[in-house]
């Protein structure tokens, strides 16, 4: 018996539907490609990004293809307000971040305080991701914990319930209370694994096309979701950058650019401008405009926080500086800022975000940019509240954490400064396929990027 194997994110009748979708939202016209789709037998985008367990009908995939260039030509109007290209962005800013003149610096106990919150607020959010919002609360509610203020657990969970809303099968056995022992592996911190072997090699001179070949050097293609999967099958195929963030990549606007930037960020303290160009840098190998910015705000605000001297409503404001003001970003972090700004109540907050975003794709970088936005600003700094409302609100609850995570760490400023229940139960041990790195404690790799802050690059 022969068992078919069919790899998820890649073949093009699944990305078909991605596309169209991201057509309706950038305002490209598709509905005849969209008709012609529909005629030859194809479906709509799954909620759930992936792949149908069966093979395409015959000749389908052919008509995929076609259709997905055909998609490729059509011009967005918001192109000019949404651009990819770093001197186009730094135009489209008009408060682009005077770089730094002075020295500044952040030390190793601010950096474990980063890793250690990223870890935490990923941590967090791994049982209940791809769950909706209604599930997050039930679950949460149901067992005393609601609003969020420590790990998930199932115990003394009604069994109907856990039916109902079934926690992630990846990782409920790693990342439920009972459970954890050490941070499992996760793709939200093995990039940031990856962005610290770059500056290793490379130093900050290193180039997009670095990045490429270390990826296929050291990451495992199954480690990949998404935009970067897609990415990685272009560089297979002799794809080079920037165009393998477009060639049939219909998540080049997700949030994967964004779980890469933190490095970035917390390697050019009190330097906002340098950590977006660099985030920049990396982000253009798999995504494009709204993607690319995510990661070049992330970089931003965390590079504000390691210089310690902003709160998290200036890191936020840092941000913003360096994301085209008339981006649908800028305006998702702004209607975050406001909501949170607007109500007490963090569940009516996050009830305004789901009706104004609910429409995009969940792992989408604008729903998830409003809900982090409106988690730190309604959290005021406070570790437990930032990480607790962002993967309260859903959608990509574990990315959402994580970066929530390593902004309050930061801001924290030490590992003792964040509570016991957060750090304990991580034991100072990262599991990762990241070659050399598996098992690594936070402290050493709060040393590693320490030293990353004072010298260009260093010897692998």
């Amino acid at each position: 018996m022969t068992t078919i194997v069919r790899a998820t994110w890649v073949q093009p009748e699944d990305l078909v539907g991605h596309e169209l979708r991201q057509a309706a939202q950038d305002g490209r016209d598709a509905r005849d490609i969209e008709r012609r789709w529909y005629e030859a037998g194809g479906s709509p985008a799954p909620e759930r990004a992936g792949a149908s367990e069966h093979p395409a009908p015959p000749g389908l995939r052919a008509v995929a293809g076609r259709l997905l260039d055909e998609l490729a030509l059509l011009e967005s109007p918001l192109a000019d307000d949404e651009p990819t290209g770093l001197d186009a962005i730094r135009a489209a800013c008009p408060r682009w971040p005077l770089p730094r003149t002075g020295p500044s610096g952040v030390d190793r106990e601010r950096l474990h305080a980063a890793w250690l919150g990223r870890a935490a607020g990923c941590l967090l959010g791994k049982p209940v991701e791809k769950l909706p919002l209604e599930g997050i609360r039930a679950l949460a509610r149901a067992t005393g914990n609601w609003p969020l203020a420590t790990w998930f657990t199932a115990r003394g969970l009604p069994p109907e319930l856990a039916a109902t809303y079934p926690w992630n099968r990846r990782s409920a056995a790693t990342s439920l209370a009972e459970n954890i022992d050490g941070m499992p592996e996760d793709d939200d911190l093995n990039h940031p694994l990856l962005a610290l072997v770059l500056l290793r090699r490379h130093g900050r001179s290193f180039t997009t096309a670095d990045l490429a070949r270390l990826w296929l050097d050291e990451l495992p293609a199954g480690r990949t979701f998404t935009a970067e999967r897609v990415a990685y099958r272009n560089l297979l195929d002799g794809i080079e950058p920037p165009d393998t963030a477009s060639y049939r990549n219909p998540f080049r606007e997700w949030i994967g650019a964004q779980i890469r930037a933190d490095v970035h960020g917390w390697t050019h303290p009190g330097d906002p401008a340098a950590a977006a160009e660099q985030a920049h840098r990396d982000a253009v190998l798999t995504h494009t405009g709204n993607g690319v910015y995510g990661a070049m705000f992330t970089a931003a605000a965390l590079a504000e926080a390691a210089g310690g001297e902003a709160d998290v409503h200036g890191c936020l404001a840092a941000g913003l500086r360096v994301v085209p003001a008339r981006s649908r970003f800028a305006r998702a972090v702004r209607d975050g800022i406001e909501a949170a700004r607007a109500q007490d109540d963090f569940d009516a907050v996050v009830d305004r975000l789901h009706a104004a975003y609910g429409h995009y794709h969940w792992v989408h970088v604008l729903p998830n940019a409003a809900l982090l936005a409106a988690a730190l600003t309604h959290a005021d700094g406070d570790f437990s509240g930032s990480v607790g409302r962002a993967v309260s609100g859903g959608w990509d609850t574990d990315s959402n954490g994580a970066t929530a995570g390593s902004l309050a760490g930061l801001l924290a400023g030490r590992p003792e400064a964040l509570p016991d229940r957060w750090t304990t139960p991580l034991k100072n041990r990262l599991a990762t396929s990241v070659p050399g790195f598996d098992s690594v404690g936070f402290d050493t790799l709060a040393e590693l990027t320490h030293r990353l802050t004072h010298q260009e690059a260093l010897c692998p």
